[in-house]
């Protein structure tokens, strides 16, 4: 391997990378597989693609082609040199309106051609869920096709020449007319011109095999179209010529609702003829949230174009009347049709976790982990007019094997994606695998249908092609491969010569018995392995920008490296559980330096479509890491930021303090023990803590009327910003609601702190005394968990005798309220008090709304810019925030993705870049795009801290802008 790594280093002028990690990362694609490379290269251009190629055949070494990793049927996997075109290969040479064309670079990803078409009223025809993040030469190796192809095709029916370099070096352009074609390949063709007019199902989404049939001279001889699908096999592309179609200046999106997908199935051929541009199905399984959608048990999606929105909604109108449904509803509106339309995409990442309907262990489950299901028969597609009989005949194959799948997918083209609840973990599994996907096999070529309908063979299917084409085809595809590719050096065992569907399989490396671990992982039967495997790699965390309120996945955004996304992240930890690459386990540097760049934002929680929490296996590979061993200073300075700053506060030296930090040289004498990045200011601490203003202040008389809160003095609030305490005291008061704070000793009840227990709740009583809660955060970001568990089970004791009432607890700090909303209980799963206080857990707005629900707060009738804190967005949600705004009329959305500060993250040395380029991404622009006047709004400490250091803009919490409005604001503070 280091005769081949060095020979790849002087011929190619790219990245060579044989390291752990770039293997690691590369091991898997989207699908149930994995193969273990022996190195990857970046190159910069054909020639040093054209270099790889030379030396690989002289080591005789193996080359598979990848693009963004999101294939399916385990096609972008190999055992020797992977070529990543994502690095540098991946331009738009050019784009011509003109001849609605361009050329581009097999590393393109999707949409940002489709951002320099759109000016141009042009677009690029097929449009996989996976547009985010897909490339052009992976959908062209798969003849990728999307939810538009009933209007716009296929990939290959978009391609107009392709620039290929064979296996042994030749550089040909390919297109009609034989136009590219290698020496022999007219040979093979001429002599099988009556198989292959007769050998092919005609049915729009046949992508299974070799396009042979594009070669034929009735079909022009189109050599460009028959390499599309070929999924690396016959020669690597280099640059493209890609046709573009007129994009509809308006577009409207009918949702039609059917009683179950059988009629929506049987349906969706019907309203072929209206020229719809999509006819997407999909059934409640998939659907988190039924109420946005019209009534019924399964829906077709029907998307219509026209010159204006009146006219695209005439055609959608006239298809809903044309339809049989149960419900139907019409969206104009662009926002509104991206909310639905997500809800589809999202479908391949949800369709791999299914509702449990087993017990909760691993003996319980089979093995299977009830809710977790796989691709393999992700995409057969058979006739349109079949597609009904076909979903029956399905469905009755599954209970025959015992097993689960939902269904969705391109109903308007016949094609069905689906992920199966398979046992891939044992070898009796395994083998109802094989023989489900054997008898699967024979009900699609029954139908008249294709193994695949889009995302091709891979090694899911291409040892079953002789169920569809006859052992005489296969072997004419053999045939056309060995002139192509005569030494088999191009992603061998894929189409022709197919590897075992049941070899490889990506699960048989992890350990067979669940990981000792500190968090409970309940949504996974307590088992990191299975937590791990959630990632799918479907690979949403790599899309290179971010609409609406979306995070994930910052860091990847901020360096364009696969290593620092949600994917590649779990993609170590699984060949960390593996043992094979990463062979150092829990102490593994390869895992660390991966999530060493992990803001632990919780992004992926929410907006994977598998719900990786990767915050929390961060915390836990630090835990076990550090266990024993030596930490880094930073994790001591600010992981134990509660301890030092009650410190301070106890000795009163908070002035002190500030004093130090404002002479330069003791700064960077701190920063530099503290682990702290040199480019940061030390936040100033408060004269005066939150607590000591409380017990100090004029109190009104406390009224009997009004709902009991605790308001949670979290650190940064206590310490940092006693404002925005004192200003929600002010609101939460305001609003008619009686204001305590939790106890600070450990009041111990004959009850345990069970149901019944009363307390009375004297907000100056409850303060006196020794101890404060805390809610774990920074001693579980930085993997101190030990500590963490014990800081949590203190703040249990304190507020034992709180958790017998009725009283619900509000916390200010976004990531203190998602820490004892989500950490808390996982952390402490065997202590039934965790869930308690969890569950009576409220945020600002969520107290306001369901404890004065009467309220009416000032009105404002201001702008607003700022940032939803990245942990309310993946934990909490804001919906209540939002309609809290809009009743006091603060116009305006808050930007997504996360402020790049997130806790100890920015401050921590060597996280300085990252954390400006994250905050350069959304939120910074937009407070400095803000017109006079608006209100700058960030509830977290972090996010007002990175607007202050990098914007010197003062942010506020919300708290403090209602403060503000009311009628006597200069009692606040």
């Amino acid at each position: 391997m280091t005769d081949l790594a060095d020979a790849l280093r002087k011929a190619v002028r790219g990245e060579v990378a044989f390291d752990v990690t770039s293997r690691a990362l590369t091991t898997m694609d989207a699908s149930n597989y994995r193969r273990v490379p022996l190195g990857v290269v970046a190159p910069h251009d054909a020639d040093d693609v054209a270099a790889v190629l030379e030396v690989c055949r002289g080591h005789m070494v193996p080359v598979v082609a990848r693009g963004g990793g999101t294939s399916i049927a385990g096609q972008a996997t190999g055992t020797g040199v992977v070529l990543d075109f994502t690095r540098h290969m991946n331009g738009l040479v050019s784009l011509d309106p003109d001849t609605r064309t361009a050329v581009v670079q097999p590393g393109l990803v999707l949409d940002r051609l489709q951002e320099a078409a759109a000016p141009h009223g042009l677009r690029f025809g097929p449009d996989p869920s996976t547009h985010s993040r897909c490339t052009l030469g992976g959908m062209i190796g798969n003849n990728s096709c999307g939810s538009h192809s009933v209007a716009w095709g296929t990939t290959a029916d978009s391609v107009r020449e392709l620039d290929v370099i064979s296996a042994r070096g030749e550089r040909l352009r390919l297109g009609q007319d034989w136009a590219g074609a290698p020496q022999g390949l007219r040979e093979v063709v001429d002599g099988e011109l009556a198989r292959l007019r007769t050998g092919f199902p005609e049915l729009p989404r046949r992508i299974s095999g070799y396009a042979l049939d594009a070669l034929l001279p009735e079909n022009g001889a189109d050599v460009a179209r028959s390499f599309c699908g070929s999924e690396g096999t016959l020669g690597i592309v280099t640059e493209a010529v890609v046709r573009l179609v007129e994009a509809p200046r308006a577009r409207a999106l009918a949702v039609l609702g059917y009683g179950d997908e059988s009629a929506a199935a049987e349906a969706a051929a019907g309203l072929l003829p209206f020229g719809p541009l999509t006819v997407e199905g999909m059934a409640a399984d998939l659907v988190p949230s039924a109420h946005v959608l019209p009534r019924g048990g399964a829906w077709l999606f029907v998307e219509t174009g026209g010159e204006s929105v009146d006219e695209a909604r005439a055609r959608a109108e006239a298809i809903v009347r044309a339809a049989d449904v149960v419900g139907s509803t019409v969206v104009t509106d662009p926002g509104g049709q991206r909310a639905l339309w997500r809800i589809r995409e999202d479908a391949s990442g949800t369709a791999t976790r299914m509702p449990d309907v087993g017990g909760t262990s691993l003996l319980e489950r089979g093995r299977k982990l009830g809710g977790e299901a796989w691709p393999g028969w992700e995409d057969c597609a058979v006739p349109p007019q079949r597609l009904g009989a076909y979903l029956r005949d399905f469905r009755a194959l599954l209970t025959a094997h015992g097993l689960r799948g939902t269904p969705y997918g391109h109903f308007g083209d016949g094609c069905i994606h689906v992920r199966i609840d398979f046992d891939l973990l044992t070898e009796t599994g395994v083998a109802a695998f094989r023989r489900f996907s054997e008898e699967l096999a024979e009900v699609v070529v029954a139908h008249g249908g294709s193994l695949s309908g889009e995302h091709g063979d891979g090694q899911a299917r291409a040892e079953l092609l002789p169920k569809m084409y006859g052992h005489d085809m296969v072997r004419l595809f053999e045939r056309a491969k060995a002139v192509w590719d005569p030494d088999d050096l191009l992603n061998p065992g894929m189409l022709v010569r197919p590897a075992p569907l049941d070899a490889n399989l990506r699960f048989s490396v992890l350990p067979r018995e669940p990981v000792d671990v500190a968090f409970g992982y309940p949504a996974d039967g307590g088992d990191f392995s299975a937590a791990v495997r959630r990632c799918v790699g479907v690979a949403k965390c790599r899309t290179t920008s971010v609409t609406g309120p979306a995070v994930m996945c910052p860091s990847f955004r901020a360096t364009g490296e696969e290593e620092h996304s949600t994917r590649g992240r779990a993609r170590l930890l699984h060949e960390m559980l593996a043992g094979e690459l990463v062979t150092d386990g829990w102490r593994s540097t390869e895992v660390r330096d991966a999530l060493d760049l992990c803001l632990a934002c919780k992004g992926c929680r929410s907006d994977c479509p598998v719900e990786v929490d990767m915050a929390t296996y961060k915390a836990e590979f630090l835990h076990h890491h550090y266990e024993g061993r030596r930490r880094p200073a930073a994790h001591h300075s600010m992981g134990r930021l509660p301890q030092w700053l009650r410190l301070v506060a106890r000795t009163r030296t908070a002035w002190l303090v500030n004093a130090l930090a404002a002479v330069p040289p003791l700064a960077w004498v701190a920063k530099r023990l503290g682990g702290i990045a040199p480019e940061r200011d030390i936040p100033r601490l408060a004269a005066r803590t939150f607590s000591r203003w409380w017990e100090r202040r004029e109190k009104a008389p406390v009224g009997t009327g009004g709902d009991l809160v605790l308001l949670w003095p979290d650190t940064f609030t206590e310490h940092l910003s006693p404002s925005v305490g004192q200003a929600a005291v002010r609101v939460l008061e305001a609003a008619g609601l009686r204001v305590a704070l939790p106890p600070t000793v450990r009041w111990r009840t004959p009850s345990g702190g069970g149901e019944g227990v009363t307390v009375a709740m004297d907000p100056v009583s409850l303060l006196r005394g020794r101890e404060r809660v805390c809610c774990g955060l920074t001693y579980v970001s930085t993997g101190q968990l030990e500590r963490a568990r014990a800081v949590l089970r203190r703040t249990l004791d304190l507020m034992e005798p709180v958790l017998g009432t009725a009283a619900p607890v509000v916390v200010l700090e976004p990531s203190c309220a998602a820490a004892l909303r989500s950490d808390l209980p996982e952390l402490l799963h065997d202590d039934p008090r965790a869930r308690r206080l969890a569950d009576r857990v409220l945020t600002f707005a969520e107290a306001l709304e369901r404890l004065a629900p009467d309220w009416t707060p000032p009105s404002l009738e201001r702008p607003v810019v700022g940032q939803n804190h990245c942990h309310q967005h993946a934990v909490l949600g804001d919906a209540p925030d939002r309609r809290l705004r809009e009743a006091a009329g603060l116009s305006g959305e808050l930007s997504g993705g996360c402020c790049g500060l997130a806790g100890n993250f920015g401050f921590e040395k060597g996280h300085y870049e990252v954390s400006v380029a994250c905050a350069e991404e959304q939120v910074l622009p937009a407070v400095r795009g803000a017109g006079e006047g608006a209100v700058v709004l960030a509830d977290g400490f972090s996010c007002r801290t990175q607007l202050e250091q990098l914007a010197g803009v003062r942010g506020r919490h919300l708290a403090e802008v209602l403060a503000e409005g009311l009628e006597a604001p200069g009692q606040v503070g």
